[in-house]
């Protein structure tokens, strides 16, 4: 996979050294597939597991508060513990996963597998300490797998394409989210014990999920080994490592013999006609040296491909880069780029009113009957299935953090609309509609640009410490807005977080993030 395209440069034009700005363009002629195998692999896992995953948070909030008969409190708790107890086991998830040297996919699968274990056990659960329990166990899961999943869509997608990857992923990830709740609708229809049987369905279609991540999702070594193989996704770049030395001998040679100077970039040399440094007989083309040059066509360059081909001489390469350490992932945050990213979503999610939340509204608000209440997550999930991929386009074009704060003021319009007197079906799917046009603006949106801003090997703990800061701050907003509802009422608590979300959205203008400085790497 390191053989340069010789077909693009001409035999017999000599060799040069690539510079920084040719590896980071596509070599003419080459097509590259716009959204690796390996996002298509991941998009398949979270389709299948958010099936199993929204046919309970489709039931979750009507079985917690009408079955069980919590208080907002109580289920403002319990959400709380949904949405954000992952965030004390993300920045584990994360730093395993690059302290195992490129175990992402295993630490995601456990992940996946520690999810699915939970859901049975959901039928036996039955108070609000053992329910509460649960749903932490199952949210440790997820934890443990956002950020190694995150990682892999991020190493496998080029710098230009990132955010229509992440797009991608997300939007094969919604259309698990738009089926999960049909899912869970057809079987309370269906069935006597219908939460029972949602359950045991929702068990059995995640178990499915970790066997296709198991069998068909390549593993996180070979994909960090493809990180440094820029020359495969740019324009034929060489590693150092390996080539050396070869390379530059078969560029300084002088004329080259069939073998060509054009073959010479990104080859790992056989022999010294392969390297370009001499002809099959090693003798080159009997040329007089090139004065500054340092070689000559003849024996020296025929010299110089044995070298090469022997291993002697050849420069040795680069030292085995450390093993990442919880210290380093945590100076992440020592960037001013990532820790603006970091800052603006810790803030932005304190005034994220949970999807359960803005459900039960709805319900109030428009009256919804108990047995058509899951579908409501159907408007969200399929305007952020429609949403994901163009707004993860224009945010790779207009830029990532203009459409990242767009997107809370499309839920701050959200906001107005369930305060605002405005009645009927229509006001349900306006709502609904930005409700998921929020979530595509803003979800896979926020990893493509702290991506950006983190080096390939901590890319897991980076993007760990984002969604950490992010998830207990709306663990926190559940938390405030059961206990403001159970207070003093469900309007007084949304019109709270509507200006709290006002400001927050004017403090992320002001906090906009720098020019990224780290050079993002991509794999095939």
């Amino acid at each position: 996979m390191y053989v340069a395209d010789s077909r693009a440069v001409a035999p017999e034009a000599p060799a040069t050294t690539p510079s920084a700005d040719s590896a980071a363009r596509p070599r003419a002629g080459r097509r590259r597939a716009a959204v690796a195998p390996t996002v298509l692999a991941l998009g398949t896992v979270s389709l299948i597991t958010d099936v199993s995953s929204e046919m309970v948070t489709a039931v979750l909030p009507l079985y917690l508060v009408a079955g069980l008969g919590l208080s907002p409190l109580g289920f403002g708790l319990l959400d709380g513990i949904y949405n954000g107890f992952s965030a004390l086991v993300r920045l584990v998830g994360g730093h395993l996963a690059d302290r195992g040297g490129g175990r992402h996919k295993w630490v995601a699968g456990a992940g996946y597998a520690l999810s699915a274990a939970c859901k049975p056990l959901l039928l036996v659960a039955q108070t609000l300490t053992p329910i509460g329990l649960v749903l932490a166990a199952d949210r440790t899961g997820k934890g443990l797998r956002t950020a190694p999943r995150d990682a892999l869509i991020s190493l496998s997608s080029t710098p230009e394409n990132r955010g229509r990857a992440f797009g991608v992923h997300r939007a094969m990830d919604t259309a698990g989210a738009l089926l999960g709740p049909l899912v869970a609708f057809l079987i309370l229809r269906a069935t006597v014990d219908g939460y029972d049987a949602v359950f045991m369905v929702s068990f059995c279609v995640a178990v499915v999920g970790v066997l296709v991540l198991v069998l068909f999702v390549p593993g996180g070594a070979a994909t960090q080994a493809g990180a440094a193989r820029v020359s495969d996704t740019g324009a034929g770049a060489v590693r150092p490592s390996d080539t050396g030395a070869c390379a530059g001998s078969g560029a300084m040679s002088g004329p080259a013999s069939d073998s060509g100077a054009g073959t010479a970039y990104g080859s790992r040399s056989k022999s010294g006609s392969e390297s370009g440094a001499g002809s099959e007989s090693g003798s080159g083309s009997g040329a007089e040296p090139d004065p500054g040059t340092g070689a000559g066509a003849g024996a020296s360059s025929g010299a110089a491909g044995l070298e090469c081909a022997t291993g002697a001489g050849a420069p040795a390469g680069p030292a085995p880069a450390p093993r990442p350490t919880l210290r380093a992932a945590l100076a992440l945050l020592h960037r001013p780029e990532l820790r603006r990213i970091a800052v603006c979503a810790l803030l932005l999610g304190l005034a994220t009113v949970s999807d359960s939340f803005v459900f039960l509204l709805l319900q109030r608000r428009l009256g919804v009957p108990d047995r058509w209440f899951a579908l409501l997550p159907l408007g969200t999930a399929a305007a952020f299935l429609l949403l994901a991929v163009p707004l993860g386009r224009l945010a790779d074009r207009a830029g990532r953090w203009r459409v990242f704060v767009g997107g809370h003021g499309a839920l701050l319009l959200a906001y107005a609309l369930l305060l605002s007197s405005w009645q009927g079906t229509a006001a349900a799917c306006a709502v609904l509609l930005l409700h998921g046009g929020f979530y595509a603006a803003t979800d896979g949106v926020l990893m493509a640009a702290a991506s950006d801003s983190v080096p390939s090997e901590l890319r897991s703990s980076g993007l760990a410490l984002v969604q950490t800061g992010q998830a207990l701050a709306r663990f926190v907003c559940s938390l405030g807005f059961g206990a403001a509802w159970t207070a003093w009422g469900d309007r007084t608590a949304l019109t709270a977080s509507a200006v709290l979300l006002a400001l927050c959205a004017v403090l992320a203008l002001g906090l906009r993030p720098i020019r990224p400085s780290v050079p993002s790497e991509g794999l095939v």
